[in-house]
Protein backbone atom coordinates (compact mmCIF):
# COMPACT_ATOMS: atom_id res chain seq x y z
CA UNK A 1 0.00 0.00 0.00
CA UNK A 2 1.58 3.30 -1.12
CA UNK A 3 1.26 6.70 0.57
CA UNK A 4 -1.59 7.83 -1.72
CA UNK A 5 -3.60 4.69 -0.92
CA UNK A 6 -2.90 5.13 2.78
CA UNK A 7 -4.04 8.75 2.68
CA UNK A 8 -7.28 7.77 0.91
CA UNK A 9 -8.06 5.04 3.45
CA UNK A 10 -7.29 7.26 6.45
CA UNK A 11 -9.29 10.09 4.88
CA UNK A 12 -12.26 7.76 4.58
CA UNK A 13 -11.93 6.79 8.23
CA UNK A 14 -11.86 10.47 9.21
CA UNK A 15 -14.92 11.32 7.13
CA UNK A 16 -16.88 8.43 8.61
CA UNK A 17 -15.97 9.49 12.16
CA UNK A 18 -17.47 12.92 11.44
CA UNK A 19 -20.90 11.53 10.49
CA UNK A 20 -20.93 8.27 12.51
CA UNK A 21 -23.30 9.63 15.15
CA UNK A 22 -25.97 10.34 12.54
CA UNK A 23 -25.80 6.75 11.25
CA UNK A 24 -26.33 5.06 14.63
CA UNK A 25 -29.62 3.17 14.68
CA UNK A 26 -30.13 3.47 10.90
CA UNK A 27 -29.96 0.78 8.21
CA UNK A 28 -26.45 1.98 7.29
CA UNK A 29 -23.79 0.17 9.33
CA UNK A 30 -20.04 0.76 9.56
CA UNK A 31 -19.15 -2.55 7.82
CA UNK A 32 -21.51 -1.66 4.94
CA UNK A 33 -19.92 1.77 4.56
CA UNK A 34 -16.35 0.49 4.54
CA UNK A 35 -16.99 -2.45 2.21
CA UNK A 36 -18.61 0.01 -0.22
CA UNK A 37 -15.80 2.53 0.32
CA UNK A 38 -13.17 -0.14 -0.33
CA UNK A 39 -14.93 -1.27 -3.49
CA UNK A 40 -15.20 2.34 -4.68
CA UNK A 41 -11.49 3.13 -4.30
CA UNK A 42 -10.28 -0.26 -5.52
CA UNK A 43 -10.10 -1.87 -8.97
CA UNK A 44 -13.83 -2.58 -8.90
CA UNK A 45 -14.54 1.16 -8.80
CA UNK A 46 -12.35 4.22 -9.35
CA UNK A 47 -9.11 2.25 -8.94
CA UNK A 48 -7.40 5.13 -7.13
CA UNK A 49 -5.91 3.05 -4.30
CA UNK A 50 -3.53 0.13 -4.49
CA UNK A 51 -4.92 -2.20 -1.82
CA UNK A 52 -3.72 -5.74 -2.43
CA UNK A 53 -4.62 -8.63 -0.13
CA UNK A 54 -1.24 -10.21 -0.88
CA UNK A 55 0.72 -7.14 0.24
CA UNK A 56 2.89 -7.81 3.30
CA UNK A 57 1.47 -4.82 5.17
CA UNK A 58 -2.12 -5.99 4.63
CA UNK A 59 -1.13 -9.52 5.65
CA UNK A 60 0.45 -8.18 8.85
CA UNK A 61 -2.64 -6.06 9.65
CA UNK A 62 -4.86 -9.10 9.08
CA UNK A 63 -2.73 -11.27 11.37
CA UNK A 64 -2.66 -8.59 14.08
CA UNK A 65 -6.42 -8.06 13.82
CA UNK A 66 -7.23 -11.77 14.10
CA UNK A 67 -4.88 -12.27 17.08
CA UNK A 68 -6.31 -9.31 18.99
CA UNK A 69 -9.95 -10.07 18.10
CA UNK A 70 -9.61 -13.71 19.19
CA UNK A 71 -7.85 -12.72 22.43
CA UNK A 72 -10.17 -9.86 23.40
CA UNK A 73 -13.36 -11.70 22.37
CA UNK A 74 -12.43 -14.61 24.61
CA UNK A 75 -11.20 -12.41 27.48
CA UNK A 76 -14.42 -10.38 27.68
CA UNK A 77 -16.64 -13.45 28.14
CA UNK A 78 -17.06 -14.37 31.82
CA UNK A 79 -17.55 -18.14 31.67
CA UNK A 80 -18.98 -18.31 35.21
CA UNK A 81 -21.72 -15.85 34.25
CA UNK A 82 -22.33 -17.71 31.01
CA UNK A 83 -22.82 -20.99 32.86
CA UNK A 84 -25.07 -19.32 35.45
CA UNK A 85 -27.22 -17.06 33.26
CA UNK A 86 -26.78 -17.75 29.58
CA UNK A 87 -28.04 -21.15 28.52
CA UNK A 88 -29.15 -19.93 25.08
CA UNK A 89 -25.68 -19.17 23.65
CA UNK A 90 -24.38 -22.38 25.25
CA UNK A 91 -27.03 -24.34 23.35
CA UNK A 92 -26.19 -22.48 20.15
CA UNK A 93 -22.47 -23.14 20.54
CA UNK A 94 -22.56 -26.75 21.77
CA UNK A 95 -25.41 -28.01 19.57
CA UNK A 96 -26.07 -25.41 16.90
CA UNK A 97 -22.48 -24.75 15.78
CA UNK A 98 -21.53 -28.41 15.06
CA UNK A 99 -24.90 -28.95 13.35
CA UNK A 100 -24.30 -25.88 11.17
CA UNK A 101 -20.91 -27.24 10.07
CA UNK A 102 -22.39 -30.69 9.34
CA UNK A 103 -25.38 -29.27 7.45
CA UNK A 104 -23.17 -26.78 5.60
CA UNK A 105 -20.82 -29.57 4.53
CA UNK A 106 -23.73 -31.71 3.30
CA UNK A 107 -25.15 -28.85 1.23
CA UNK A 108 -21.66 -28.13 -0.18
CA UNK A 109 -21.28 -31.77 -1.25
CA UNK A 110 -24.66 -31.55 -3.01
CA UNK A 111 -23.95 -28.25 -4.77
CA UNK A 112 -20.22 -28.72 -5.48
CA UNK A 113 -19.85 -32.36 -6.57
CA UNK A 114 -16.17 -31.87 -7.44
CA UNK A 115 -15.34 -30.94 -3.83
CA UNK A 116 -13.80 -33.55 -1.59
CA UNK A 117 -15.63 -34.19 1.68
CA UNK A 118 -12.96 -32.22 3.57
CA UNK A 119 -13.18 -29.25 1.21
CA UNK A 120 -16.95 -29.20 1.76
CA UNK A 121 -16.42 -29.34 5.53
CA UNK A 122 -13.81 -26.57 5.27
CA UNK A 123 -16.25 -24.29 3.45
CA UNK A 124 -18.90 -24.91 6.10
CA UNK A 125 -16.40 -24.18 8.89
CA UNK A 126 -15.16 -21.00 7.21
CA UNK A 127 -18.72 -19.68 7.22
CA UNK A 128 -19.77 -20.93 10.66
CA UNK A 129 -18.48 -18.07 12.88
CA UNK A 130 -20.77 -15.08 13.28
CA UNK A 131 -20.03 -11.38 13.65
CA UNK A 132 -22.50 -9.37 15.71
CA UNK A 133 -20.95 -6.10 14.47
CA UNK A 134 -22.71 -6.53 11.11
CA UNK A 135 -26.07 -6.24 12.90
CA UNK A 136 -24.94 -3.91 15.67
CA UNK A 137 -28.44 -2.56 16.36
CA UNK A 138 -29.60 -6.00 17.47
CA UNK A 139 -27.04 -6.34 20.28
CA UNK A 140 -27.14 -2.69 21.36
CA UNK A 141 -30.84 -1.75 21.07
CA UNK A 142 -32.43 -1.80 24.53
CA UNK A 143 -35.77 -2.68 22.95
CA UNK A 144 -34.45 -6.21 22.38
CA UNK A 145 -34.54 -8.21 25.65
CA UNK A 146 -31.17 -8.45 27.37
CA UNK A 147 -31.23 -12.25 27.30
CA UNK A 148 -31.60 -12.31 23.51
CA UNK A 149 -29.03 -9.57 22.91
CA UNK A 150 -26.54 -11.34 25.11
CA UNK A 151 -27.18 -14.69 23.39
CA UNK A 152 -26.09 -13.16 20.07
CA UNK A 153 -23.20 -11.28 21.70
CA UNK A 154 -21.77 -14.30 23.55
CA UNK A 155 -22.19 -16.67 20.61
CA UNK A 156 -20.39 -14.21 18.34
CA UNK A 157 -17.59 -13.75 20.87
CA UNK A 158 -16.81 -17.45 21.19
CA UNK A 159 -17.70 -19.25 17.98
CA UNK A 160 -14.79 -17.88 15.93
CA UNK A 161 -12.22 -19.34 18.33
CA UNK A 162 -14.18 -22.56 18.79
CA UNK A 163 -14.46 -23.25 15.07
CA UNK A 164 -10.87 -22.28 14.25
CA UNK A 165 -9.38 -25.73 15.11
CA UNK A 166 -11.95 -27.31 12.80
CA UNK A 167 -10.97 -24.92 9.99
CA UNK A 168 -7.30 -25.82 10.40
CA UNK A 169 -7.98 -29.55 10.71
CA UNK A 170 -10.29 -29.65 7.68
CA UNK A 171 -7.73 -27.69 5.63
CA UNK A 172 -5.00 -30.19 6.60
CA UNK A 173 -7.26 -33.16 5.80
CA UNK A 174 -8.26 -31.63 2.47
CA UNK A 175 -4.59 -31.13 1.59
CA UNK A 176 -3.76 -34.68 2.71
CA UNK A 177 -6.56 -36.11 0.56
CA UNK A 178 -5.36 -34.09 -2.45
CA UNK A 179 -1.88 -35.67 -1.97
CA UNK A 180 -3.28 -39.16 -1.36
CA UNK A 181 -0.64 -41.84 -1.63
CA UNK A 182 2.29 -39.42 -1.41
CA UNK A 183 4.61 -38.63 1.53
CA UNK A 184 3.11 -35.10 1.67
CA UNK A 185 -0.23 -36.51 2.85
CA UNK A 186 1.22 -37.73 6.14
CA UNK A 187 3.13 -34.46 6.56
CA UNK A 188 -0.06 -32.42 6.29
CA UNK A 189 -1.86 -34.63 8.80
CA UNK A 190 0.96 -34.33 11.33
CA UNK A 191 1.10 -30.59 10.76
CA UNK A 192 -2.65 -30.22 11.35
CA UNK A 193 -2.59 -32.28 14.55
CA UNK A 194 0.34 -30.29 15.96
CA UNK A 195 -1.44 -27.04 15.12
CA UNK A 196 -4.60 -27.90 17.08
CA UNK A 197 -2.88 -29.55 20.07
CA UNK A 198 0.18 -27.44 20.85
CA UNK A 199 -1.64 -24.14 20.31
CA UNK A 200 -4.15 -24.59 23.17
CA UNK A 201 -1.44 -25.85 25.55
CA UNK A 202 0.71 -22.78 24.95
CA UNK A 203 -2.34 -20.53 25.30
CA UNK A 204 -3.33 -22.04 28.65
CA UNK A 205 0.16 -21.60 30.09
CA UNK A 206 0.64 -18.03 28.88
CA UNK A 207 -2.89 -16.87 29.72
CA UNK A 208 -2.69 -18.17 33.28
CA UNK A 209 0.85 -16.95 33.92
CA UNK A 210 0.05 -13.54 32.41
CA UNK A 211 -3.03 -13.05 34.59
CA UNK A 212 -1.13 -14.00 37.75
CA UNK A 213 1.81 -11.73 36.91
CA UNK A 214 -0.45 -8.77 36.08
CA UNK A 215 -2.49 -9.24 39.27
CA UNK A 216 0.65 -9.37 41.39
CA UNK A 217 2.18 -6.31 39.70
CA UNK A 218 -1.06 -4.30 40.02
CA UNK A 219 -1.62 -5.22 43.68
CA UNK A 220 1.94 -4.29 44.61
CA UNK A 221 1.70 -0.98 42.76
CA UNK A 222 4.50 -1.88 40.35
CA UNK A 223 2.37 -1.71 37.17
CA UNK A 224 0.92 1.64 36.08
CA UNK A 225 -2.63 1.67 34.72
CA UNK A 226 -1.71 2.61 31.15
CA UNK A 227 1.08 0.05 30.99
CA UNK A 228 -1.25 -2.67 32.24
CA UNK A 229 -3.02 -2.25 28.90
CA UNK A 230 0.24 -2.51 26.99
CA UNK A 231 1.03 -5.64 28.98
CA UNK A 232 -2.29 -7.23 27.99
CA UNK A 233 -1.74 -6.54 24.28
CA UNK A 234 1.81 -7.83 24.54
CA UNK A 235 0.48 -10.98 26.17
CA UNK A 236 -1.89 -11.57 23.24
CA UNK A 237 0.95 -11.21 20.73
CA UNK A 238 3.34 -13.27 22.86
CA UNK A 239 0.84 -16.15 23.00
CA UNK A 240 0.67 -16.10 19.19
CA UNK A 241 4.43 -15.99 18.66
CA UNK A 242 5.22 -18.61 21.32
CA UNK A 243 2.77 -21.08 19.79
CA UNK A 244 4.10 -20.52 16.26
CA UNK A 245 7.68 -21.08 17.46
CA UNK A 246 6.67 -24.31 19.20
CA UNK A 247 4.90 -25.70 16.12
CA UNK A 248 1.36 -24.96 17.29
CA UNK A 249 -1.17 -22.54 15.84
CA UNK A 250 -0.78 -18.99 17.12
CA UNK A 251 -4.40 -18.00 16.53
CA UNK A 252 -5.77 -20.88 18.60
CA UNK A 253 -3.21 -20.02 21.27
CA UNK A 254 -4.34 -16.37 21.33
CA UNK A 255 -7.99 -17.39 21.74
CA UNK A 256 -7.27 -19.87 24.54
CA UNK A 257 -4.88 -17.43 26.23
CA UNK A 258 -7.56 -14.74 26.17
CA UNK A 259 -10.15 -17.05 27.67
CA UNK A 260 -7.83 -18.22 30.46
CA UNK A 261 -6.54 -14.70 31.08
CA UNK A 262 -10.00 -13.08 31.24
CA UNK A 263 -11.36 -15.73 33.60
CA UNK A 264 -8.27 -15.81 35.85
CA UNK A 265 -7.52 -12.10 36.21
CA UNK A 266 -8.88 -10.68 39.48
CA UNK A 267 -8.71 -7.01 38.43
CA UNK A 268 -11.35 -5.58 36.04
CA UNK A 269 -10.18 -5.73 32.44
CA UNK A 270 -11.17 -2.11 31.70
CA UNK A 271 -8.42 -1.66 29.12
CA UNK A 272 -9.87 -4.43 26.95
CA UNK A 273 -13.19 -2.59 26.69
CA UNK A 274 -11.46 0.68 25.82
CA UNK A 275 -9.32 -1.11 23.24
CA UNK A 276 -12.37 -2.67 21.58
CA UNK A 277 -13.99 0.77 21.21
CA UNK A 278 -10.95 2.43 19.60
CA UNK A 279 -7.98 0.49 18.23
CA UNK A 280 -10.03 -2.69 17.82
CA UNK A 281 -12.70 -0.85 15.83
CA UNK A 282 -10.01 0.76 13.66
CA UNK A 283 -8.44 -2.59 12.75
CA UNK A 284 -11.85 -4.08 11.96
CA UNK A 285 -12.85 -1.18 9.69
CA UNK A 286 -9.53 -1.43 7.83
CA UNK A 287 -10.23 -5.15 7.33
CA UNK A 288 -13.65 -4.42 5.82
CA UNK A 289 -12.04 -1.79 3.57
CA UNK A 290 -9.51 -4.36 2.34
CA UNK A 291 -12.39 -6.80 1.80
CA UNK A 292 -14.21 -4.32 -0.41
CA UNK A 293 -11.11 -3.11 -2.26
CA UNK A 294 -9.19 -6.34 -2.80
CA UNK A 295 -11.33 -9.44 -2.19
CA UNK A 296 -14.73 -8.48 -3.60
CA UNK A 297 -13.50 -7.26 -7.02
CA UNK A 298 -11.46 -10.46 -7.40
CA UNK A 299 -14.56 -12.68 -7.29
CA UNK A 300 -17.31 -10.46 -8.63
CA UNK A 301 -16.74 -11.62 -12.21
CA UNK A 302 -16.62 -15.29 -11.20
CA UNK A 303 -19.90 -15.56 -9.32
CA UNK A 304 -21.93 -18.54 -10.49
CA UNK A 305 -25.54 -19.43 -9.66
CA UNK A 306 -24.22 -22.32 -7.52
CA UNK A 307 -21.98 -20.01 -5.47
CA UNK A 308 -24.81 -17.52 -5.01
CA UNK A 309 -27.22 -20.29 -4.00
CA UNK A 310 -24.82 -21.65 -1.39
CA UNK A 311 -24.29 -18.14 0.02
CA UNK A 312 -28.05 -17.63 0.40
CA UNK A 313 -28.51 -21.06 1.97
CA UNK A 314 -25.59 -20.43 4.34
CA UNK A 315 -27.30 -17.31 5.68
CA UNK A 316 -30.71 -18.97 5.98
CA UNK A 317 -31.30 -22.75 5.88
CA UNK A 318 -27.81 -23.78 7.06
CA UNK A 319 -27.88 -21.31 9.96
CA UNK A 320 -31.54 -21.15 11.04
CA UNK A 321 -32.29 -24.89 11.22
CA UNK A 322 -29.35 -25.76 13.53
CA UNK A 323 -30.16 -22.79 15.80
CA UNK A 324 -33.81 -23.85 15.93
CA UNK A 325 -32.84 -27.42 16.82
CA UNK A 326 -30.43 -26.21 19.53
CA UNK A 327 -33.19 -24.14 21.16
CA UNK A 328 -35.79 -26.91 21.36
CA UNK A 329 -37.04 -27.24 24.92
CA UNK A 330 -35.82 -23.76 25.95
CA UNK A 331 -39.38 -22.46 26.23
CA UNK A 332 -38.89 -19.67 23.70
CA UNK A 333 -41.84 -18.34 21.77
CA UNK A 334 -42.07 -17.73 18.05
CA UNK A 335 -40.37 -15.84 16.41
CA UNK A 336 -37.37 -15.90 18.80
CA UNK A 337 -35.61 -18.96 17.29
CA UNK A 338 -36.07 -17.42 13.83
CA UNK A 339 -34.72 -14.06 15.08
CA UNK A 340 -31.66 -15.69 16.67
CA UNK A 341 -31.16 -17.84 13.58
CA UNK A 342 -31.30 -14.93 11.16
CA UNK A 343 -28.94 -12.74 13.14
CA UNK A 344 -25.85 -14.84 12.67
CA UNK A 345 -24.01 -12.48 10.27
CA UNK A 346 -20.79 -13.66 8.59
CA UNK A 347 -18.04 -11.10 8.74
CA UNK A 348 -14.66 -10.45 10.28
CA UNK A 349 -13.65 -14.01 11.22
CA UNK A 350 -14.55 -15.44 7.81
CA UNK A 351 -12.65 -12.64 6.04
CA UNK A 352 -9.55 -13.17 8.15
CA UNK A 353 -9.72 -16.96 7.87
CA UNK A 354 -9.77 -16.58 4.07
CA UNK A 355 -6.87 -14.11 4.10
CA UNK A 356 -4.65 -16.04 6.48
CA UNK A 357 -5.56 -19.73 6.20
CA UNK A 358 -7.13 -20.46 2.83
CA UNK A 359 -4.35 -18.68 0.91
CA UNK A 360 -1.78 -20.94 2.57
CA UNK A 361 -3.61 -24.11 1.53
CA UNK A 362 -3.10 -24.88 -2.16
CA UNK A 363 -6.31 -26.88 -2.48
CA UNK A 364 -7.70 -28.10 -5.81
CA UNK A 365 -10.80 -25.91 -5.41
CA UNK A 366 -9.35 -22.93 -3.53
CA UNK A 367 -10.90 -20.47 -6.01
CA UNK A 368 -14.43 -21.78 -5.41
CA UNK A 369 -13.92 -21.84 -1.64
CA UNK A 370 -12.58 -18.30 -1.73
CA UNK A 371 -15.34 -16.95 -3.97
CA UNK A 372 -18.16 -18.59 -1.98
CA UNK A 373 -16.84 -17.23 1.31
CA UNK A 374 -16.42 -13.70 -0.08
CA UNK A 375 -19.89 -13.66 -1.67
CA UNK A 376 -21.50 -14.91 1.54
CA UNK A 377 -19.81 -12.22 3.64
CA UNK A 378 -20.76 -9.52 1.11
CA UNK A 379 -24.41 -10.61 1.12
CA UNK A 380 -24.41 -10.81 4.90
CA UNK A 381 -22.93 -7.32 5.24
CA UNK A 382 -25.76 -5.92 3.14
CA UNK A 383 -28.73 -8.02 4.29
CA UNK A 384 -27.97 -8.10 8.00
CA UNK A 385 -26.96 -4.46 8.01
CA UNK A 386 -30.18 -3.32 6.36
CA UNK A 387 -32.45 -5.56 8.44
CA UNK A 388 -30.85 -5.11 11.88
CA UNK A 389 -32.41 -1.82 13.03
CA UNK A 390 -36.01 -2.37 11.77
CA UNK A 391 -36.16 -6.02 12.88
CA UNK A 392 -34.70 -5.15 16.30
CA UNK A 393 -37.46 -2.57 16.82
CA UNK A 394 -40.16 -4.95 15.56
CA UNK A 395 -38.93 -7.84 17.70
CA UNK A 396 -38.62 -5.53 20.70
CA UNK A 397 -42.30 -4.58 20.40
CA UNK A 398 -43.30 -8.23 20.08
CA UNK A 399 -41.39 -9.32 23.19
CA UNK A 400 -42.69 -6.35 25.16
CA UNK A 401 -46.24 -7.53 24.45
CA UNK A 402 -45.37 -11.06 25.68
CA UNK A 403 -45.07 -9.96 29.31
CA UNK A 404 -43.38 -12.52 31.54
CA UNK A 405 -41.72 -15.10 29.32
CA UNK A 406 -38.38 -16.85 28.83
CA UNK A 407 -37.19 -14.10 26.49
CA UNK A 408 -37.65 -11.40 29.13
CA UNK A 409 -35.81 -13.15 31.95
CA UNK A 410 -33.21 -10.97 33.64
CA UNK A 411 -29.58 -11.97 32.96
CA UNK A 412 -26.15 -10.44 33.55
CA UNK A 413 -24.82 -8.24 30.76
CA UNK A 414 -21.40 -8.96 29.30
CA UNK A 415 -19.51 -6.34 27.27
CA UNK A 416 -19.91 -6.16 23.51
CA UNK A 417 -16.93 -6.34 21.18
CA UNK A 418 -17.33 -2.55 20.82
CA UNK A 419 -17.12 -2.08 24.59
CA UNK A 420 -19.51 -1.53 27.47
CA UNK A 421 -21.21 1.59 26.12
CA UNK A 422 -24.59 1.14 24.45
CA UNK A 423 -23.70 2.04 20.89
CA UNK A 424 -27.34 2.55 19.90
CA UNK A 425 -27.23 5.85 21.79
CA UNK A 426 -25.43 9.02 20.71
CA UNK A 427 -22.21 9.75 22.54
CA UNK A 428 -23.66 12.75 24.36
CA UNK A 429 -26.35 10.65 25.98
CA UNK A 430 -23.80 8.41 27.67
CA UNK A 431 -21.81 11.15 29.35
Amino acid sequence: MDLLSLSIVTGGLLLYSLVSGRLIGTVVTAPMVFVAFGFLIGPGGLNVADVSASHSVIHTIAELTLVLVLFTDAARIDLKQVRRDHDLPMRMLVIGLPLAVILGAWVAVMLFPDFSLWEAALLAALLAPTDAALGQAVVSDKAVPTRIRQAINIESGLNDGIVLPAVLLFAALALASSHHGTPEAGDWLRFGLLQVTLGPLVGIAIGYAGARLLDTAAESGWAGTSFQGIGILSLALFSFVAAELSGGNGFISAFVAGMVFGNTLRHPCVFLFEFMETQGQLLMLITFTVFGAALLPEVIGHITPTILLYAVLSLTFIRIIPVGVSLLGAGLRFPTPLFLGWFGPRGLASILFVLLILEEAALPHSDELFATTVVTVALSTLLHGVSAAPLAKLYGRLTESMGECEENQSVAELPLREGMRNTSEPLEATK
